[in-house]
C-alpha cells in the first residue's frame, strides 16, 4: 500500500480516469444481463432425483409438466362448449417450443384426471423442449398462446412459478435501489457534515455496482448464473463500496485534522484504512468462495455475484477514491453547513463512545457474560429449525400464481409433477409382478399419496407415478418424498424422482456441503487475520464472534419465519427456512462480521504497536472506530432493509436477516463484547510464535518511511 500510495499521489488524475473507465468498460457487458441470467438452477445434478428424471426422460419423454393451464367455463357454459376454443389456442403454441404435443382434457386419453370434480374446470399440460432455463424462458410465449378470450385461464407449473418469482425479483431490485440510494446519500451527508465528502462513497458504490453487473454478464456467458445474483450485486456492491468509502474518507479527514498535508493524508489513509479494506475484501471473497462447494447453480452464482461486487468495491475504494481525495484535498469539506461539522460530530461521538468503553473496561467480565448470554438466548430457537427451499409460498398470499398452484394440488393432483418411482430388483433383474404389486400397495399407503399408477416397464425397471396431495416442491410434498424413500421391500430397490424429490435433494445437498463451506471460510479467515494482526488469539476470537452473530441472527429468523412469531405483522409466509437464502446470509454475515472486526482490531493493533498497553489499545481502537462502524452498519441497514419491502418471502428473509445481523454485530458484538474480551485476555491477545517486537518495529519503520517519502 505504501508503494501504491506514491503512485496515487503522483498521478491522481490518471489513476482516477483509469479506474472509472475500467468500471464503465466492465459495465458494458451488463447489457442484456436480464436475458442472460437464469431463473432455474435449484436442483442438484448429481442427486437421485436428477438421475431418475433423466432416465425416465430418455425412456418415456418428460414426465414433469412445465406449464399447466386451468380453464374454467363461464357461467351457463360447459367444458364441452369451450372445448373448441381451447383446442384452437393449443394449436397456436409453436411446436418448436414443445417436447411433445400439448395434452389436455379435450384431447387426452387420461381426460378423467384432467377435470375438476364439479365439472366446471379442466387443464392442459405443456412439456416444453430444451434445458430447464429454456423451458422457463419460453413460458411467456406459451402462456400467451394458451389464453382463451372469454374463458378464465390461470397458469401453474414450475415454469410459471419460476418466471413469476424472477419477474418480481427484478422489479424489487429497482424499487430497492430507488429507495436506498437517496436515503444513503442523505445519511452520508449527515455523517460527513457536507455534500462533497458524502457524494464520493455513493459515486464509488454506483460504479462498483455497474462494474460488478458487467462482471456477472461476462461470467454468465460461460456458466449458469441465477437472477438472484443481480440482487446480491446491488446489495453488496453498493453497501460495501459505501462502507469502504466511509473508512477511507474518515481516515483521510482524520489525518487532515491532525495537520497532515493532502499527500501525507492520502498515503496514511491508504496505509491504514486502505490496507484494512484489502484484507476485508479478501476475507469476504474467501467467504463467498465457500459457495462453490455446492452443486446447485443458484448457490454458485450467488458466489460469483458476491465476489464480483466485493472485488469491484474494494478496487475502486483504493484507486478511484484516494485519487479523488488527492485532487480535492481540504476541499473535501466543501458545501458543509459548518466548516467544522465533521470534527464536531467526531468529537461528540468520541466522548459518547469513550464513556461506553470506560464502562466496559470497568467490568469487562460482567459485560462479556451478559452479552454472551443474551446472544445465546437469541440463538436458542435455532435448535429446532427446519430447512426447505423456495416454492410457491415465496410469493405473497393472494398472488395469482401462488393461488393457482394451491388450486392445482387440491383439484387436479394428477396434473402435478408428483413423484416418479423406479422399481428394480436388487440384483439388477426385472422386478416380478408380485414385487411391482407390493410396491404399488406399499407406496400407495404412504400418507399424502392419493394413488400410484404404473406407467410402463423399461430396461428391467418398472416406472411408477405417485400422485401427491401436496403442491410440488412444498414442505409437505418433501415430507411425502422422504416417506416414499423410507419404504422397504425385500429384494427390491426404489428410487424417487420428480420436482418435490429434486427440492428435497437440494436441501440435503446444502446440509451435506455446509460444513465444507464453513471450513473454507474459517481457514481463510484465520490465515488472513493472522497475517493482518500478527496474532493467533485475535483471529480465533474473530471467528467465534462471527459465529455468535450468526447464531443469534438465525435464532431470530427461525423464531419469525419458521415458528411464525410476528409473521402476520411482517407479511411473510411461515414455513421452513430457505436453505439457499441461509447459505447466502451465512456468507454475507460472516464476511461482514470479520469486516468490522478487521477495522476495529486494526486500530487496536495499531495503538498497541505504537506502545499502548492492552487497555489503552482497546480504548483507542474502540473510540476511533465506533462512529465509523456504527455509521457503516446504519448505511448497510438502509441498503439491505430496502429488500424487506419486497413481497417475496426469500427477499424479506434476506433483508431482515441482514438488518438483524448488522444491528447485533455493530452494537452488541463489536462495541461491547469484543472490547470486553480483549481487555480480559490482556497480553494473550498479542501472542505469536513469530518475533512480534521485530515485526512491530518493521511496521512502524515502514510507516514512517512512507510518510517521509510522500512529504
Amino acid at each position: 500500500m505504501t508503494a501504491w500510495a506514491r503512485v496515487v499521489v503522483a498521478r491522481p488524475k490518471t489513476v482516477l480516469a483509469v479506474a472509472v473507465l475500467f468500471a464503465l468498460a466492465c459495465g458494458l457487458f451488463a447489457t442484456g444481463l436480464a436475458q442472460k441470467v437464469s431463473a432455474a438452477g435449484y436442483s442438484d445434478p448429481g442427486s437421485e432425483s436428477s438421475a431418475v428424471d433423466q432416465w425416465v426422460h430418455d425412456q418415456l419423454g418428460p414426465q414433469n409438466p412445465d406449464i399447466v393451464a386451468i380453464y374454467t367455463a363461464p357461467e351457463g357454459q360447459t367444458l364441452a362448449d369451450i372445448g373448441p376454443r381451447v383446442l384452437d389456442a393449443i394449436k397456436k403454441v409453436d411446436p418448436a417450443l414443445l417436447d411433445r404435443p400439448v395434452e389436455s382434457y379435450w384431447n387426452s386419453s387420461r381426460s378423467q384426471y384432467m377435470r375438476s370434480a364439479d365439472g366446471r374446470s379442466a387443464v392442459a399440460v405443456v412439456f416444453a423442449s430444451g434445458d430447464e432455463n429454456h423451458r422457463i424462458a419460453v413460458y411467456p410465449e406459451v402462456a400467451e398462446a394458451l389464453k382463451v378470450p372469454g374463458v378464465e385461464t390461470r397458469m401453474s407449473g414450475y415454469s410459471a412459478l419460476a418466471q413469476t418469482i424472477s419477474d418480481q425479483s427484478r422489479h424489487d431490485l429497482i424499487v430497492a435501489e430507488s429507495i436506498s440510494i437517496p436515503l444513503t446519500a442523505l445519511v452520508l451527508v449527515l455523517v460527513f457534515g457536507g455534500v462533497v465528502a458524502a457524494s464520493l462513497p455513493v459515486i464509488v458504490g454506483s460504479l462498483a455496482v455497474i462494474g460488478a453487473l458487467g462482471a456477472v454478464g461476462i461470467i454468465a456467458q460461460f456458466t449458469e448464473v441465477s437472477v438472484f445474483a443481480m440482487n446480491v450485486v446491488s446489495l453488496l456492491g453498493l453497501g460495501l463500496a459505501i462502507d469502504y468509502g466511509l473508512f477511507v474518507v474518515s481516515r483521510f479527514r482524520e489525518e487532515l485534522a491532525r495537520g497532515s498535508s493532502t499527500e501525507a493524508a492520502v498515503a496514511r489513509a491508504l496505509d491504514t484504512a486502505g490496507r484494512t479494506v484489502l484484507f476485508s475484501a479478501v476475507l469476504l471473497m474467501c467467504a463467498f468462495a465457500g459457495t462453490f462447494v455446492f452443486p446447485q447453480a443458484v448457490l454458485r452464482s450467488l458466489g460469483f455475484g458476491s465476489i464480483a461486487a466485493v472485488g469491484l468495491a474494494a478496487l475502486l475504494s483504493i484507486t478511484a477514491l484516494p485519487a479523488a481525495l488527492a485532487l480535492l484535498g481540504p476541499r473535501i469539506g466543501k458545501w458543509s453547513w459548518r466548516a467544522d461539522a465533521f470534527e464536531r460530530s467526531e468529537e461528540r461521538a468520541q466522548r459518547f463512545w469513550g464513556r461506553v468503553v470506560t464502562a466496559v473496561m470497568r467490568r469487562p467480565g460482567a459485560v462479556a457474560i451478559a452479552v454472551g448470554a443474551l446472544l445465546l438466548v437469541l440463538a436458542a430457537p435455532l435448535t429446532g429449525v427446519r430447512l426447505g427451499d423456495i416454492d410457491h409460498t415465496a410469493l405473497p398470499a393472494g398472488n395469482a400464481t401462488r393461488a393457482t398452484v394451491d388450486e392445482l394440488a387440491a383439484r387436479f393432483p394428477a396434473a402435478n409433477s408428483g413423484a416418479t418411482v423406479l422399481v428394480r430388483e436388487s440384483d439388477g433383474g426385472a422386478p416380478t409382478s408380485t414385487a411391482v404389486t407390493t410396491a404399488l400397495r406399499e407406496l400407495g399407503a404412504v400418507p399424502g399419496v392419493k394413488q400410484v399408477l404404473q406407467l410402463d416397464t423399461k430396461d428391467n425397471t418398472a416406472i411408477l407415478h405417485a400422485v401427491l396431495t401436496a403442491p410440488d416442491r412444498s414442505p409437505a410434498a418433501q415430507e411425502i418424498v422422504h416417506d416414499l424413500r423410507d419404504v422397504r421391500i425385500d429384494g427390491v430397490t426404489l428410487e424417487v424422482g420428480g420436482q418435490s424429490a429434486a427440492t428435497a435433494d437440494s436441501v440435503t445437498a446444502v446440509l451435506h456441503n455446509l460444513p465444507l463451506m464453513l471450513i473454507v471460510m474459517v481457514l481463510a479467515t484465520l490465515l488472513m487475520l493472522g497475517l493482518a494482526f500478527r496474532s493467533l488469539v485475535l483471529p480465533l476470537k474473530a471467528v467465534i464472534m462471527a459465529f455468535l452473530s450468526l447464531a443469534a441472527t438465525f435464532g431470530i429468523l427461525t423464531w419469525i419465519f419458521d415458528k411464525g412469531h410476528l409473521a402476520g405483522l411482517l407479511g411473510v409466509s411461515v414455513g421452513p427456512v430457505s436453505a439457499s437464502m441461509m447459505v447466502l446470509i451465512i456468507a454475507v454475515v460472516f464476511g461482514l462480521s470479520t469486516d468490522y472486526e478487521v477495522f476495529l482490531l486494526s486500530r487496536m493493533v495499531e495503538a498497541h504497536e505504537a506502545g499502548a498497553d492492552t487497555e489503552e489499545a482497546v480504548r483507542t481502537g474502540t473510540v476511533q472506530t465506533a462512529r465509523v462502524i456504527t455509521a457503516a452498519a446504519a448505511l448497510l441497514v438502509l441498503i439491505t432493509g430496502a429488500f424487506t419491502l419486497s413481497p417475496l418471502t426469500p427477499m424479506r428473509f434476506l433483508g431482515l436477516g441482514m438488518v438483524i445481523a448488522l444491528i447485533i454485530d455493530a452494537t452488541l458484538v463489536r462495541m461491547l463484547l469484543v472490547p470486553a474480551l480483549v481487555k480480559l485476555m490482556g497480553p494473550a491477545n498479542w501472542w505469536t510464535p513469530f518475533r512480534p517486537r521485530q515485526i512491530a518495529a518493521t511496521v512502524r519503520e515502514n510507516s514512517t518511511e512512507a510518510k517521509v517519502s510522500v512529504e
